[in-house]
C-alpha cells in the first residue's frame, strides 16, 4: 500500500516563511554629490546650453494622438506651472517625420522640439536600406529652420532592443551612417543627442554604445525612481561619473518618479532632483517624463498632475530661476 507522510509544522518560528523587508526609505535631505561639474562653455551644436543654470522641457502625453491633443498637453501642463516649456520632448516612430503641426506649434511659439527617434534594425540601416527614409527626415528637419535635438534610438541599451541594435558597434555604425545622409542632405539645425539608460551605466554595458566625442554634441541619460526608489543622483551616479570626462553638456533626457512612491516621497525625491541638478552644472537641460503609460502598473506611473503635493514640488522645480535661464 501506499504510504503517505504528513508533514505537520509546529508553530514554531523557525519553520515559518519569513516576511519580506520593507522597502527601505532612502535620505532625501543630505547635500547630494557634485560630480559633473564642468560648466563650459561647451560645443554642442545648433542648440547652445545656457552659460548658467539648465533648460526645463517635457513629454506630456495627450488624450489624443492629434495635432489638437498634443497641443492641448502642453498648453495645459504650461498653464498649470505658470511658464512655458524651453523643450518639448516629441516620439516619432522610424517612419514618421518631423514637422507636424504641432511640431511647427511649439517651435513658433519658441520651444525647443526634442525628437526622440525610434529607428529601427542597425545592421539594415547600415546596408543603406532605408536610406531614403532618413533623407526624408532629414529634409523634414531642415526645413524647420530651427535647432532641433535628435536622439537616435535612446535607450539603445535596453536588453529588449538588443534584437534590432545587435551590438554597441552596430549601433554606431548605423548612428553615424544617419548623420552621414543628414551631412549629404545639408540638414545643419541638429544637435545630436545620445541617450542611454541610467540602468546601462550600472550593469556597465551603456559605454559600448557610445558613438565618440566628434559624433556627439550632447550626452543625456534617462532616469527613474520606478522598481527602486533611491536619490536620483544614485541612480544615475555611474553615468554622471562617466560624463564628467566628457567634453560635451548633459540633458537629462527623461526624468521621473513612480506614484508607488506616495505624494510625500515622490514630493521629497523631486526635491533631491533639483538640489542634485544644482550641484552638477555640467546638468544643462533636465526633461519631465509627464506620462502614464498604458498598462503599466503604480510603480512606471509618472504623471504628476493630479499628485497635488508632488505637483507643488516639481511646479517650484520649474519656477526656480536656475530652470529658467536668459
Amino acid at each position: 500500500m501506499p504510504v503517505l507522510l504528513v508533514l505537520v509544522l509546529a508553530g514554531c518560528s523557525s519553520h515559518r516563511r519569513a516576511e519580506p523587508e520593507p522597502t527601505p526609505s532612502p535620505d532625501l535631505t543630505r547635500a547630494p554629490a557634485a560630480v559633473a561639474v564642468n560648466s563650459g562653455p561647451f560645443e554642442a551644436g545648433p542648440f547652445k546650453p545656457p552659460s548658467t543654470g539648465a533648460y526645463l522641457g517635457a513629454w506630456i502625453k495627450p488624450d489624443e494622438l492629434t495635432h489638437t491633443g498634443r497641443v492641448d498637453a502642453v498648453d495645459g501642463l504650461e498653464n498649470e506651472l505658470g511658464r512655458p516649456l524651453d523643450i518639448v520632448n516629441t516620439y516619432r516612430r522610424f517612419d514618421q517625420l518631423v514637422g507636424t503641426d504641432s511640431d511647427k506649434e511649439f517651435v513658433n511659439q519658441g520651444a525647443t522640439l526634442m525628437v526622440s527617434w525610434a529607428t529601427g534594425d542597425n545592421r539594415s540601416i547600415t546596408a543603406g536600406e532605408h536610406d531614403e527614409l532618413i533623407r526624408e527626415q532629414a529634409h523634414a528637419i531642415r526645413t524647420l529652420k530651427k535647432p532641433v535635438l535628435l536622439r537616435i534610438r535612446w535607450e539603445m541599451d535596453r536588453p529588449n532592443l538588443r534584437a534590432t541594435m545587435w551590438s554597441g558597434e552596430d549601433y554606431i555604425a548605423a548612428y553615424k551612417h544617419i548623420r552621414q545622409v543628414f551631412a549629404e542632405e545639408n540638414t545643419t539645425n541638429v544637435s545630436w543627442v545620445w541617450c542611454p539608460t541610467a540602468e546601462g551605466f550600472v550593469r556597465g554595458d551603456a559605454p559600448a554604445f557610445y558613438p565618440g566625442d566628434d559624433q556627439v554634441d550632447w550626452t543625456c541619460v534617462d532616469v527613474y525612481a520606478g522598481n527602486q526608489f533611491q536619490p536620483i543622483g544614485q541612480l544615475m551616479g555611474p553615468y554622471l561619473q562617466w560624463a564628467a570626462q566628457r567634453p560635451k553638456p548633459i540633458i537629462i533626457g527623461e526624468f521621473g518618479v513612480a506614484k508607488a512612491w506616495g505624494s510625500d516621497g515622490r514630493a521629497a525625491w523631486l526635491r533631491d532632483a533639483e538640489r542634485t541638478f544644482k550641484a552638477n552644472p555640467q546638468i544643462k537641460a533636465v526633461v519631465y517624463f509627464e506620462s502614464n503609460p498604458e498598462g503599466n502598473g503604480p510603480k512606471q506611473q509618472f504623471q504628476l498632475a493630479g499628485d497635488r503635493p508632488a505637483f507643488r514640488a516639481f511646479t517650484k522645480l520649474t519656477q526656480d530661476p536656475y530652470f529658467n535661464p536668459d
